[in-house]
């Protein structure tokens, strides 16, 4: 198999997916051919059945040939329509990568709106969640076990040890395409069978059959049955020693069956769900890592010396040799050994023994997921780096060439942002759609992941942990009877009181108090620029009124005025979407009236 270092990341998913749709092509002909075989198999067995017992023309014994015959296909058959169906997920794996390094992929993957918040201080702002949403693109996790862990992971920053730890991990995972590949085909058979929560549940649940010495009287009662009904079939001594032990085991039954039945009823789908997991386990069990963090995930999975994934195999036994009791010609044979209640307490002694390291075997999964997710971006936007944590004095988010990782690579137009100690704000003017509201969002996308452990797409960035808030896409509400002032005089409210938090604030603000009357927009816009900057916040805050540059001159050296700025181009209104120091000289508001023919 072709490694990822050998090649460009498009050609490399491009050579893989022929081969796979090649693979998938030769698997449907043999499935093909076998289903014919396996007619032929049948309409033989049933012509020899009729030689045999209609005309009595051919032994009996000749039908066992073709009928084994037919049995044999059945499962041949079967593992190649398995292996049809993998390579055929494997194409849309494949699909899915290309899709996502072309831009093409937004309403295809899990959008993760469950996730989104109105009340958020930037998710619904920077499109973390939703269709064509950060989490769309990164999300390849198949568990909601893994799903929940990277929504968390984008809606809470991590500290740069952690970070640093995860970009070592998601830089080791994103060349790693085969194991990828292999997680995400389990987990397209695990996302339909897992229930996390009731896996929760039912390792939470109060112990029912925890006593060890009634589990040994249980067996020991049962080898006594079984004893004595030897003795008296080999004529040893007489029924009545099998018939006391026999009342005795009964009642010890009847005195269990309503705990044994609770315990039966609720390891059903807990040990079905494990079962799914099994392989998912097993895989990552089988990988061999290099960073502290993959090593330290992997290592955890151990129970009491045993990996997790023959744990699981192991509860998935028991509850496999449970099912026997349905079975009517071993229901006698089940009721003399105990065998549903010696179950029981079987599946009650793994519950005590594993339960707790369940719920960290979820944890683990959900990370790993979360891990390979980002790798998997890190592998396919090859001009993103992963960004520096530093220390300075004031917080700091100095960043070359970004760009917001939303946009197709050939639509996207990078700029340089500095904000520190030197300069803390700018105050960012420009005409409608020339870019300020991308400069915004490219910039708190950017500060998200990188406190995600992701890489952004920057040439290079060096910044301070950051506490991300921002007031870009705040709504009115008709139920609440909330107006967008109000709404956005909330969300400045809340801006402001984060700031006063330890972690340097990076306020992003869209068109501040656009809301009001001119004058009381200077005058609220500037008490709230210059409450922000006097508690240390960094930030970047847009505006359609030239007056409120002189709120920057004012704030000067602490505050700086950028601009966009647009041309006319064969009639038409054409943007660079670049950023420049100073203050936009016009605005397109008149010609892009003209142009909609509401002004002459």
């Amino acid at each position: 198999m072709m490694d990822a270092s050998q090649g460009e990341p498009r050609l490399i998913y491009q050579q893989r997916l022929e081969q796979r749709r090649r693979e998938a092509q030769e698997l449907l002909s043999r499935e093909q051919a076998l289903a014919n075989v396996r007619l032929a198999a049948f309409l033989l067995t049933l012509g020899v059945l009729g030689l045999a017992f209609l005309g009595g023309w051919i032994a009996r014994s000749w039908v066992l040939l073709p009928a084994g015959g037919f049995v044999a296909l059945l499962f041949v058959h079967d593992r190649v329509i398995r292996a049809r169906e993998r390579a055929d997920r494997s194409v849309v794996f494949h699909e899915a990568g290309l899709a996502r390094m072309e831009g093409t992929w937004a309403g295809t993957g899990e959008t993760g709106e469950r996730y989104g918040d109105s009340e958020h201080v930037h998710a619904g702002d920077l499109d973390l969640f939703g269709v064509g949403s950060v989490f769309e693109l990164l999300c390849q996790a198949r568990t909601q076990a893994g799903q929940n862990t990277l929504a968390r992971w984008l809606l809470e920053p991590a500290p740069p040890d952690q970070v640093r730890e995860r970009q070592a991990a998601v830089a080791e995972l994103g060349a790693r395409i085969e194991l990828r590949e292999d997680l995400a085909l389990l987990g397209t058979e695990v996302e339909a069978g897992l229930h996390p929560e009731a896996l929760k549940r039912w390792s939470q649940r109060p112990q029912l059959l925890s006593s060890r010495p009634w589990r040994w009287g249980v067996g020991a009662m049962a080898t006594t049955s079984v004893v004595t009904l030897g003795c008296w079939l080999s004529g040893i001594f007489g029924p009545a020693p099998f018939i006391a032990a026999l009342a005795a085991q009964m009642i010890l039954a009847a005195w269990l069956r309503e705990r044994v039945l609770k315990v039966v009823r609720a390891a059903d789908l807990p040990a079905r769900d494990l079962a799914l997991l099994a392989e998912f386990l097993g895989r990552i069990e089988a990988e061999s890592f290099e960073s502290p963090l993959l090593l330290r995930l992997r290592a955890s999975l151990a129970t009491h010396g045993v990996s997790a994934s023959q744990q699981t195999a192991a509860l998935r036994l028991r509850v496999d040799l449970l099912d026997a009791r349905r079975n009517q010609l071993f229901a006698p044979i089940g009721a003399l050994l105990l065998w549903t209640t010696q179950l029981a307490f079987a599946i009650e002694h793994w519950r005590k023994t594993c339960g707790a390291a369940l719920l960290h075997w979820l944890d683990v999964v959900g990370e790993l997921e979360a891990l390979v997710s980002i790798g998997a971006f890190h592998f396919e936007n090859p001009d993103s780096v992963f960004p520096e944590f530093v220390e300075e004095v004031g917080g700091l988010f100095d960043a070359d060439q970004i760009g917001h990782p939303l946009l197709p690579a050939v639509d996207c137009v990078r700029n340089d942002v500095r904000l520190g100690s030197n300069c803390a704000l700018l105050l960012v003017s420009g005409s409608n759609m020339s870019g300020k509201s991308t400069l915004l969002r490219t910039i708190g996308v950017s500060a998200v992941l990188a406190q995600a452990g992701a890489p952004v797409r920057a040439r290079a960035l060096r910044m301070t942990p950051l506490c991300v808030a921002a007031s870009i896409r705040v709504q009115d509400s008709l139920r609440e009877g909330r107006s967008r002032f109000y709404a956005e005089i909330r969300r400045l409210k809340a801006i402001m009181d984060l700031a006063d938090g330890k972690t340097t604030l990076l306020f992003l603000v869209d068109e501040m108090l656009q809301g009001t009357n001119s004058r009381d927009r200077a005058i609220g816009a500037e008490a709230v620029m210059r409450g922000l900057l006097d508690r240390g916040a960094l930030g970047l805050v847009t505006t359609h009124d030239l007056a409120l540059a002189r709120v920057a001159d004012e704030l000067a050296p602490r505050a700086a005025n950028v601009h966009f700025q647009d041309h006319l181009e064969a009639g038409e209104i054409a943007f660079d979407y670049l950023m420049r120091p100073g203050v936009a000289e016009k605005s397109n508001a008149l010609e892009l009236m003209r142009a909609m023919g509401l002004t002459t």
